[in-house]
Parts: structure tokens; C-alpha cells; sequence
């Protein structure tokens, strides 16, 4: 894409140079003010083109420790430079055809051959030549070779009305000469004026026409996503930087919330290749939170692990109770202001009237030495689990025991299967029993974890 633009800037140095000085000997010979204004429009794009040759090369470059945002704004430099250019020649053209309309000067043009043959040409070549510009702009999102393609076009009508005032000429109306160099004066100015419109803007980082409603059109399908807060967008060069600040449910995990974005991107960038995206999330309560979901996250936020969490309406009142894991090595009095203050952010969150219990348990600390029991061991311990399960629910095939030794006493993993159709409460008192009688049965072991599987 880089090597595209460069070839194509270069061919465009080649072509001004060569019209500028086809159109600079016929117009001296000739003597047409609008010839050589076409001239003097020629060398200014020659110019331009030089600048959009080397604009291309630096804007083409990687964003650096300097420029984070890459150098695609070197580009709109040399579209303004190219700007000013113009203005400064359409105030040359207009200052001398308007003396030469108001007779300080008499002229006599000659409307030869040649100068119809040289205005023709530039009028086909700058038609392909803006053609081709505009394409490869489009295709690299280039603004200096959009600037370039704008330059040219303008060429190729200021060089009609060239001809058609060498027309006037041919018919003895040797006025018609300059008055074709006012037109072409008029069109140097239009395009200056509509690029140098669009390379402030760009400057001055105005987002493009109806991008932002196009984005939030995009993200408000991506799934998750609950509102679109803030839409940021600036082109740099080909490259068009999007920021956005999006509310998403305060209960999501962090993955999903990677997930989110993640899609997000996409969404921009499938529609816009060109687009390079960064997105920040906010999170946000929702009306259809239940009040396990707002508890958990209240906990979530303190960095707290609780569980068995119930709510109950008694008496219009709301009851909420909740087990509290922390460190086993605490004081009971260190672990209870830990309790307080999750009791108080609840009833913060849901009202003061509502009442709150925390039952204190000790948290399982990870990364414990432990070594598998012996077999014979694991052995009694399977014998004493399928007793168990058979005397006391409808626990079956008890398998894959294992036992560990620890420093604090036992752990005991097992498997077993119960029917289907029971509900996750029936089966998880059904496990609890068996553990607790397991524990019963030999005080050494400090934690049985039980998994149920449903029946094949």
C-alpha cells in the first residue's frame, strides 16, 4: 500500500512537470494570460506534488516513541502548504487579467495551433491523472493524495475554460483570453477553499461527517453492551482513531468484560478497516440486578468470598444472611469488623432497614504441602464413603476417592452419582450428610468435598 502511494506521487511530479513546461513555452509564444496562468497553476502543482511525495513517505511511517499516533498528519501539513499555494496564485492570475480587462496594458494573443494542441492534452491527462489519484486515495486513505486528486481536477476544468477562451480569441475577441483567466483564477479558488476546509479539519481533529452515529449504531448490537456514554473520532492520515467509553453491567467478570470489547473492535473495524480502536467500560446497576447479583457484587468489590447467601420477606421486611469465608489465622475480632463492614455496604446498597447476618467461616488457603494418603488408607476411607451412601440417601457408585494428609488433618475428594431428576438442593443436603458423617466417623479428617453426577 505505501510502495502504491509513493509510485503514484512520483508519476504525479512527472506529469506537472512536463505540462508545466509544455504550457510555459506555448504561453509565451502565444502571449495568453490564461495559458500561462495555467502554467503558473501547473508549477504550483508541481510543487504540491513534490510535497505530497515526500508527505506520503514520512506519513507513512510507524508511530514512534515521539508520535503515538503515527506521522498521517504530516500529510495534512502539505495539504495546507499546498492551500496556501493556491491562494497565492489565484491572486496573481486575478490582479493581471483584471488589468489587462481595464486596458493598462495592450495585448495581442495569438491563438495557434500549438496552444490549442498543449490545453488539450493537459485537459486528458489531468482527467486520468485525478482519476487514478483518486482511487489509490481512497484505497490507502491518503490525504495528501486526495489533495493531489483535487488539485488536478480542478486543472482539468480551468483548462476548458482556457480553451474556450482561445476559442473566444480565434473569433477576435481578445478579451476572452482573460476573462478564461479569471475562470481559471474562480476554480483555483474553489479548490483551495474545499481543501483547505478539509485539512483544518483535520488539524483541528473534527471528527469525520456522520461517524459518530455510524459507531453508535455499530456497538449498540454488540451483546453486553448497555450504552454507548462518549464517541471519540480523529483521522490521522489513513488511519482513523476511535475512542469509546461504553456502560456495561457492574456484575459482569473481568473476561466477559474482554470479551466485550473484543467484539466491539470487531463491530468498528469490520465496517471500517481503517479504524483503530480503544474502548473503556463503565460499570453500571441495572433495574433487573437480583439482590444475590447486587450482594455479590458488593462482596466482588471488597474482595470478600461469600456464599450460601439467601434473602427472605418477613413481615414487608427484607432478611438477608450470607456466609463469610476469611483468613482461618484471624482474630475473631479482626474477622468480625470484616463482617461489619460487608453488613454495612449491604445495607447501603439495599436500604437501612434491611437486616443482615453473616455467618464467619475460615477460608481455604491454597498452595498448602499435602501428600496422598497410603493406599490402604484410601482403601478404608472408600469402604466407610459407599457404606455411608448407601445407609444414608440416594448417593450410588461412589468412585474416584482420593485422601491427601495435610498439616491441618485430612481432605477427601470423592465422586458419586444420584438420579437426575432431583433438584441441586435435595442432593447437595444428601452430599452434606455424607460428609459430615465421614467427618464423624474419624475426626482427623479436616474437609470432605463431594461431587455429584447425575445418573446415565
Amino acid at each position: 500500500m505505501q510502495e502504491a502511494k509513493e509510485r503514484v506521487a512520483l508519476g504525479s511530479i512527472g506529469a506537472s512537470a512536463a505540462l508545466t513546461i509544455a504550457k510555459t513555452v506555448v504561453g509565451i509564444l502565444s502571449g495568453s494570460l490564461a495559458l500561462l496562468s495555467e502554467a503558473a497553476h501547473s508549477l504550483t502543482d508541481v510543487a504540491a506534488a513534490v510535497m505530497t511525495y515526500f508527505a506520503v513517505r514520512i506519513g507513512g511511517k510507524p508511530a514512534d516513541e515521539e508520535h503515538h499516533y503515527g506521522h498521517g498528519k504530516i500529510e495534512s501539513i502539505a495539504a495546507l502548504a499546498e492551500t496556501a499555494l493556491l491562494f497565492l496564485l489565484s491572486g496573481v492570475v486575478i490582479w493581471e487579467a483584471v488589468r489587462r480587462l481595464l486596458g493598462a496594458e495592450a495585448h495581442l494573443i495569438a491563438a495557434s495551433a500549438w496552444a490549442f494542441a498543449v490545453i488539450i492534452v493537459s485537459i486528458v491527462v489531468d482527467f486520468f491523472r485525478a482519476r487514478l489519484l483518486y482511487r489509490v486515495a481512497e484505497e490507502t486513505g491518503s490525504e495528501a493524495l486526495e489533495a493531489d486528486a483535487l488539485h488536478f481536477g480542478s486543472d482539468m476544468w480551468s483548462s476548458v475554460a482556457v480553451l474556450v477562451g482561445l476559442c473566444g480569441v480565434l473569433l477576435g475577441y481578445q478579451w476572452a483570453d482573460s476573462a478564461a483567466a479569471l475562470v481559471v483564477a474562480a476554480f483555483i479558488c474553489l479548490a483551495g477553499w474545499r481543501l483547505g476546509t478539509r485539512t483544518v479539519a483535520t488539524l483541528t481533529d473534527e471528527a469525520p461527517p456522520g461517524v459518530r452515529e455510524r459507531i453508535t449504531a455499530l456497538v449498540e448490537r454488540v451483546p453486553g453492551v448497555v450504552d454507548v456514554e462518549r464517541v471519540r473520532a480523529r483521522r490521522v492520515g489513513a488511519v482513523l482513531f476511535v475512542e469509546l467509553s461504553l456502560a456495561v453491567s457492574r456484575t459482569l467478570p473481568l473476561d466477559r468484560l474482554d470479551e466485550i470489547k473484543a467484539d466491539v473492535a470487531r463491530a468498528i473495524e469490520a465496517e471500517m478497516p481503517e479504524a483503530e480502536v480503544s474502548v473503556l467500560t463503565a460499570p453500571r446497576a441495572l433495574d433487573d440486578e437480583t439482590v444475590l447479583e447486587r450482594v455479590l457484587v458488593i462482596a466482588r468489590n471488597r474482595g470478600l468470598a461469600v456464599h450460601h447467601v439467601t434473602a427472605h420477606a418477613i413481615a414487608g421486611r427484607l432478611a438477608m444472611s450470607l456466609d463469610l469465608e476469611v483468613d482461618g489465622e484471624l482474630t475473631l475480632a479482626a474477622a468480625h469488623d470484616i463482617a461489619d463492614g460487608l453488613e454495612a455496604a449491604i445495607q447501603q446498597e439495599l436500604g437501612p432497614e434491611v437486616e443482615v447476618e453473616t455467618h464467619i467461616e475460615p477460608l481455604e488457603i491454597e498452595g498448602r504441602a499435602g501428600n496422598d494418603a497410603r493406599p490402604e488408607r484410601t482403601a478404608a476411607v472408600r469402604q466407610a464413603l459407599g457404606e455411608l451412601a448407601e445407609q444414608l440417601g440416594p448417593l450410588r457408585d461412589v468412585h474416584d476417592v482420593r485422601v491427601r494428609e495435610t498439616e491441618d488433618g485430612e481432605i477427601v475428594n470423592f465422586h458419586c452419582q444420584v438420579e437426575p431428576v432431583l433438584t441441586v438442593a435435595a442432593v447437595h443436603d444428601q452430599v452434606d450428610e455424607v460428609e459430615r458423617a465421614l467427618k464423624r466417623r474419624w475426626p482427623s479428617i479436616k474437609r470432605v468435598i463431594g461431587h455429584a453426577e447425575p445418573r446415565a
